[in-house]
Parts: C-alpha cells; sequence; structure tokens
C-alpha cells in the first residue's frame, strides 16, 4: 500500500480559519457568515478532524455522536484540488472507527448524492427546519 501523503488529525482551533476557507470555496454561506457560531460548533464537536497536507488543511470532517448508536456527520469537505484521492472517505472511516458501534448518518446534497452511494452509504428520508422557520 502506497503511503499517504496527508494525515489526519484531531481538530485544534488555528485550523479554524483554513476551515472557513474551505466553507467559502465550497460556497458554504451559512458557515462562513455565521463564524461564532461554527467556531462554537466545532469547540462542541466529538467528531472534529482534519487532513492535513504540508501543513495545510486539505479536507475535514465535522460530527455529533451519543458514541452506542449514531454518528452523524455534520460536515465533510475536501478542498477541490484534492478531490478523488480518498481524503473524504478516510475522513469517514477513521471518525467512524473511533465509534465502531455507530450508524453513520448524513445528508447529502445533489451534487455529492453519487459520492456517498459510490461509499456504499443508500438514502433515507429525512427533515430539516430551524426554530426559526417554525
Amino acid at each position: 500500500m502506497q503511503d499517504k501523503f496527508y494525515h489526519i488529525r484531531k481538530y485544534e482551533e488555528q485550523d479554524f480559519i483554513h476551515i472557513q476557507r474551505l466553507n467559502a470555496e465550497e460556497r458554504w454561506t451559512n458557515l462562513v457568515k455565521r463564524t461564532e457560531e461554527s467556531q462554537a460548533a466545532w469547540k462542541n464537536s466529538a467528531v472534529a478532524f482534519v487532513a492535513e497536507y504540508n501543513g495545510l488543511v486539505a479536507g475535514y470532517i465535522r460530527g455529533l455522536t451519543d458514541t452506542m448508536v449514531t454518528l452523524y456527520v455534520c460536515e465533510l469537505l475536501v478542498k477541490k484540488e484534492y478531490r478523488g484521492q480518498g481524503i473524504g472517505e478516510d475522513l469517514l472511516k477513521y471518525a467512524h472507527s473511533l465509534y465502531p458501534e455507530t450508524r453513520v448518518e448524513l445528508l447529502a446534497s445533489s451534487s455529492s448524492k453519487t459520492y456517498y452511494e459510490q461509499l456504499g452509504f443508500r438514502p433515507f428520508n429525512g427533515f430539516r427546519t430551524t426554530i426559526r422557520e417554525w
């Protein structure tokens, strides 16, 4: 097996600026606009890891878990120039390896649906709202 050009490690506070740059590049504007809330989410997430390459964040995963039944992936993002090299899959597998008895759940966009299906995920119905929408 070939050595990987990146390594996965726990999120550190100084990573947040790089994560926000990735979010901006991906046009995840809600996360970018809500900087304080996004940063607090990272601090409060049990699943908070980055894939690092040459001191830069090449990708990340953030999620929540009860450690026994469910691991919910809130965000998974890989910098465009590093996609197709296994980083996203490795981040998912790494997070799941810490909680191997859990099921992994996530929401996918229409553009990422095929990617998750190729990894063996199956679709399920879900709903979303915020208290402001009630």
